[in-house]
């Protein structure tokens, strides 16, 4: 941590401070939502509750550093382009503390009351409130205050994972009760004892492929949060990748001036869509005045600009890698508006352009994956006893069964891990959860309604609840900033 050699003492404590936060939420991410990744495994006697949760901890460490970044982005780009470029402002630090702050509180609560609530759905609550509070607050469109199109796309990860989940785990109940004739198999523990060897090897595994899963997909939330800290307070250090390969930065100034040979064959479009209004102009005090189609070829030559003089990353003045990240920024904005109406092979070709542009903006440094899986991952080994009780006796009118615990954990495992490769945020809560409840009812074991109603209730009332928290929040750190 040389960098904060340089830097006065205030922007160091609102460091710390910014960074012990956003690790706090990990933290409490960790025992609340990875306390259903070893649920089945401490119900069934598998593994006795502390060396279970040890292991998950292990395991969500490990999963954290194995999942890339994409779903970090996902999340950060819930946001509009004009907040992600205002970022090194107070304002855009009071986003992203309002963010963390409700995520928190919501999060420590559903945990308090025993219900299987998702980290998931109250970070992108709050990010949804946050975006629309700060379009009420400059007066802007409802519509601008948050990116919809990835909105919708993740919403859509969210709604549609529980029900694979409840389906999937199901079917897999009644392909094991086919396959296995050991009754003991489909009926609840007795006592301490552990279930047969082999459904007991498949508990453990299935239930550390959860863990695994589980930090490679939630972890990467907390990823994209810090680096929004990062490049809001050191902006100069961290608002591009100074490590950049030289093949990376070359590729950007190419596709850069690719760019400004696609928008400027499009002009005609272009102010067609402007004068119908499909498409607005940022207001003139925004910072994003510049941005836009008809700004993306100006944003495209200053990147090559400012690439060429340089060379590489990390020999652009630190003061000009903030305006090269806005430039970036800008121009991906307007990128993925033009492929709203592309047809399918430009559209395929602009997306390809997008990724390659983006590179220097969308990484992470290996102390901020190390830090993040350590909060996960102690998080994990405090918390887990009261969504054990919830997801092993109260979900179904019997008690879990090793089968049905098996079944639940190997499609979580499967639907997080295809979510995570796929850069998609999804509730490891929500999947295994709805696993459970597919188990019981494919076993004809019968659901408790109560608890249904209960997570049901939560699920619904997550998003809305966050968004309130999170506008809320906004605004009174945006009055104190």
């Amino acid at each position: 941590m040389h960098i904060l050699f340089g830097f006065d003492g205030h922007t160091i404590f609102l460091l710390v401070a910014s960074l012990g936060i956003a690790l706090s939420f990990e933290f409490v991410n960790g025992f609340h939502d990875t306390a259903n990744a070893v649920a089945t495994v401490i119900y069934t006697k598998s593994l006795r509750a502390r060396t279970a949760v040890v292991l998950s901890g292990v395991c969500n460490f490990v999963g954290v550093h194995m999942g890339g970044i994409a779903v970090a982005y996902s999340i950060v780009h819930l946001l509009p382009v004009d907040l992600l470029v205002s970022v090194n402002t107070n304002l855009g630090l009071a986003m992203v503390f309002s963010l963390l702050v409700s995520a928190i509180l919501w999060n420590f609560g559903t945990w308090y009351l025993g219900l299987p609530a998702s980290s998931s759905h109250t970070l992108i609550g709050a990010i949804l409130g946050v975006g629309l509070a700060n379009a009420v607050r400059e007066g802007l469109p409802a519509g601008s205050g948050v990116n919809w199109h990835k909105a919708i796309e993740v919403g859509l990860s969210l709604l549609i994972s529980p029900v694979i989940g409840f389906v999937l785990a199901g079917a897999v109940l009644l392909l094991l009760r086919h396959y296995l004739k050991n009754k003991t198999l489909h009926a609840p523990p007795e006592g301490d004892a552990p279930p047969p060897l082999g459904m007991r090897v498949a508990l453990i595994l299935s239930g550390l492929g959860v863990s695994l899963a589980h930090g490679s997909n939630d972890g990467q939330k907390g990823v994209g949060l810090i680096m929004l800290i990062l490049i809001g307070i050191l902006p100069g250090v961290y608002a591009l990748d100074v490590d950049t390969p030289s093949r990376d930065v070359l590729a950007v100034r190419e596709v850069a001036a690719q760019f400004t040979d696609y928008f400027n064959a499009h002009r005609l479009e272009i102010e067609k869509a402007y004068a119908s209004g499909k498409y607005r102009e940022p207001a003139r005090n925004s910072p994003t005045a510049s941005c836009g189609p008809r700004g993306a070829v100006a944003a495209a030559e200053a990147i090559q600009v400012s690439l060429a003089q340089a060379g590489s990353i990390a020999a652009l003045p630190p003061t000009d890698r903030w305006n090269v990240r806005t430039d970036i920024l800008c121009l991906d904005d307007a990128s993925r508006l033009m492929a709203d109406d592309a047809p399918p092979a430009q559209r395929e070709k602009l997306q390809q352009w997008r990724e390659i542009l983006r590179r220097p903006t969308e990484y992470a440094p290996d102390w901020v994956l190390l830090a993040v899986s350590m909060a996960l991952g102690v998080g994990t080994m405090v918390g887990w006893k009261r969504i054990v009780v919830t997801i092993g006796e109260k979900i179904g009118k019997t008690k879990l069964s090793y089968a049905q615990g098996a079944a639940a954990q190997v499609v979580a495992m499967a639907t997080i891990g295809l979510a995570d490769g796929m850069g998609l945020p999804v509730s490891t809560t929500h999947v295994l959860s709805s696993g459970v409840a597919g188990t019981m009812a494919a076993g004809k074991s019968g659901l408790q309604m109560s608890t249904l109603r209960s997570i049901a209730m939560a699920w619904i009332f997550t998003l809305p609840a966050a968004m309130f928290l999170g506008a809320g929040l906004f605004f009174l750190f945006a009055m104190l900033a």
